[in-house]
């Protein structure tokens, strides 16, 4: 390292200039970079990277599938893919899915786990219920299980005469939901698939939020109480800004999750449901590629869909950013 005079314009002390000598490569610096940069990039340009763009190629030619033949198309499969109308259904059907479960999955996965932490008796210090511990182990039981057992689990609780949902609506009194197709119907099949994804998810987002707000100082919580802050007022003006982060996080994992939705549409309406009120575009493409041998379309079908993921994630940044995110970030 050496020193070289700094001169101050106005006249000033003058302070000596420290000017850095890079440092030699040497073994330990090279395999550092080696193992903790060079190894971890190659495992995403080989395994990320890489099929992605082969997945673009494909999505360019007529491959059927099954043969090494293929011929250049060009643009024409994503043109065909936009004149599709039951495509565009499906997109359509990911859309709903990706707005409509993950607001409800959060909103009920926040009630859940503010009850469970800060629901518990106005007096004395903060704490959640009785027995909080019984009603996380019995909230997250849903997510262990297999999602396609979920959905094979509420396909016969919805099956029509024999379901459980069926009887019990008809012992209480409504008649007319003795033979109700809950899965037949294109008013309720959304719906009830809705409702599926959702039971399947929100335990797992109510651990999660229990776990960021514990994260939380007690006093915070001891000060909002000594203000006169309610329950309901401390839950949206003090814990939802304070677990911003981990709400934005939990919105993109549930979007992607929504708007993948294969394994639940699949158990749920494998065809896709009446008039097609259940399909994804997950379902079209598997269709397309093994049932139709047309794997270049069914290619282009996944891209679409990797490019509406990626624009949903950058759609939840960008609200963030501009609803003020990273300055209360800064600011806390």
């Amino acid at each position: 390292m050496t020193v070289t005079p700094n001169v101050v314009p106005d006249g000033g002390p003058q302070r000596p200039a420290v000017r850095r000598r890079r440092r030699p490569l040497t073994f330990d610096r090279v395999s550092f970079m080696v193992v903790f940069l060079g190894l971890p990039l190659a495992v995403f340009v080989i395994f990320v990277v890489s099929p992605f763009v082969q997945a673009l190629w494909y999505s360019l030619t007529d491959w059927s599938g099954f043969s090494s033949k293929m011929n250049f198309v060009g643009f024409d499969n994503y043109v065909k893919l936009f004149h599709d109308d039951i495509f565009l259904k499906a997109v359509r059907n990911n859309v709903e899915l990706a707005i409509v479960v993950p607001i409800v999955t959060i909103v009920l996965a926040l009630t859940l786990a503010t009850l469970v932490t800060i629901g518990g008796s106005g007096t004395g210090t903060v704490r959640g219920l009785k027995n909080s511990g019984f009603y996380r182990i019995v909230s997250f039981f849903p997510y262990v299980i297999p999602a396609i057992v979920i959905g094979l689990i509420w396909a016969q609780v919805f099956t029509p005469s024999t379901g459980i949902l069926d009887a019990v609506l008809s012992k209480i009194g409504l008649h007319g939901a003795a033979d109700y197709a809950w899965l037949g119907d294109a008013r309720t099949a959304m719906p009830a698939s809705m409702f599926v994804m959702i039971w399947g998810f929100v335990g797992f987002y109510m651990v999660l939020f229990i776990a960021a707000i514990r994260g939380i100082d007690p006093e915070v919580f001891e000060a909002a109480r000594i203000d006169g802050a309610g329950r309901f007022r401390t839950a949206i003006s003090l814990t939802l800004p304070l677990i911003r982060d981990n709400v934005q996080t939990a919105y993109i994992y549930l979007g992607i999750a929504a708007l993948d939705a294969f394994v639940y549409m699949q158990a749920l309406n494998p065809g896709g449901g009446p008039q097609n009120s259940t399909l994804v575009m997950p379902q079209q493409l598997f269709t397309t590629a093994f049932a139709k041998g047309q794997f270049g379309y069914s290619t282009a079908m996944g891209v679409v869909l990797a490019a509406v993921t990626m624009l949903f994630a950058l759609l939840v940044f960008t609200v963030n950013t501009l609803t003020g995110g990273r300055e209360r970030k800064v600011r806390r």
